[in-house]
């Protein structure tokens, strides 16, 4: 019997999200006779030892998951399981992303001291995230409030709700769900007033490319009605180039079908790049049935639009 060693970062979000897939691979195992056994190898990652500093300002791609893909490369570990909204657009050569089980709620959350919604927090309220995206579309929607960064994992977060001050903060719904936490959510956050982030809710299992035999296992647990609208959110971000220093968001979902004759199931896909200080905002919305192309054409409209020059002048 084969044990595939599993390589995820520390935090009880990661282990508890390994745990469910560890879980869902071995109930494939069992139905389709295969002879595999797990073992989980945790591994630290900067993202995880830079707390003091926004991810905007650490710069880089891959924060949370450059230390797990080299442990790949290196044969030490088989596989990871990722949150797929910390996975950069393009993969270092020799990994490939196996498998994308069934999608969480995509949705960012709220969580306030006082049971208030967005719309109901007082005049300059104090919102704590430590998303560029996030502040940049909340200062737009919401130009009174304080934003102020906090990092940490989602449990350290939510304490410092309470030891900070604040009177809310702003946290991906899908964590919460996995930690059974989702009796704190507060609100969950429309789209108008907050667009995902690129794969959010999503997990990306990553392999070796030549790992044939965990391929065959991985491509049973793919789940395609997930796959292709986050392939069409990951295609957007590839082609605006997009990491933790410039505010992007995106979210596909299938259109229901139509009536008419030959149809087909489209993605819709609506990605979204700001300014950091939320004083400019971009959206664009369009339909299609090719993830690739709708993706690059999204980001097309967005950047004839003047995302190229909101992208160059927050580089720098």
């Amino acid at each position: 019997m084969r044990t595939i060693k599993v390589g995820s970062r520390q935090s009880a979000l990661a282990l508890t999200q390994t745990g469910y897939v560890i879980q869902d691979l071995r109930n494939i195992c069992d139905r389709e006779g295969l002879a595999f056994d797990f073992e989980v190898h945790k591994i630290v990652t900067k993202g995880d030892l830079i707390l003091d500093v926004t991810l905007s300002k650490v710069g880089g791609k891959g924060l949370f998951v450059k230390e797990i893909e080299q442990a790949m490369l290196d044969r030490t570990i088989d596989m990871a399981v990722h949150s797929m909204k910390d996975m950069p657009s393009e993969l270092p050569e020799g990994l490939v992303n196996g498998a994308v089980p069934r999608r969480a709620d995509p949705r960012d959350a709220l969580v306030s001291r006082g049971g208030l919604t967005l719309d109901q927090l007082p005049e300059g309220a104090r919102v704590g995230t430590s998303s560029l995206r996030r502040s940049s579309q909340l200062k737009s929607y919401r130009p009174d409030l304080q934003l102020e960064s906090i990092r940490g994992n989602i449990d350290s977060r939510l304490r410092k709700l309470e030891t900070e001050g604040l009177d809310a903060i702003i946290l991906a719904a899908a964590g919460l769900y996995r930690m059974g936490w989702e009796d704190r959510i507060t609100e969950y956050l429309s789209e108008e007033a907050c667009l995902p982030a690129v794969g959010q809710g999503a997990l990306g299992i990553e392999c070796r490319e030549d790992d044939e035999e965990l391929l065959h296992l991985l491509t049973l647990y793919n789940d395609p009605a997930t796959a292709a609208p986050v392939m069409a959110e990951r295609r957007f971000l590839s082609v605006l180039n997009g990491g933790c220093q410039v505010p992007i968001g995106a979210h596909a979902v299938w259109l229901p079908e139509d009536d008419s004759l030959n149809s087909e199931n489209k993605l819709q896909l609506t990605g979204m790049v700001g300014m950091p200080d939320g004083r400019l905002i971009l959206k664009e919305t369009l339909s299609g049935k090719d993830p690739v192309r709708l993706g690059e054409e999204v980001a097309w409209r967005l950047i004839d639009r003047g995302a190229e020059q909101i992208l160059a002048e927050v580089r720098g």
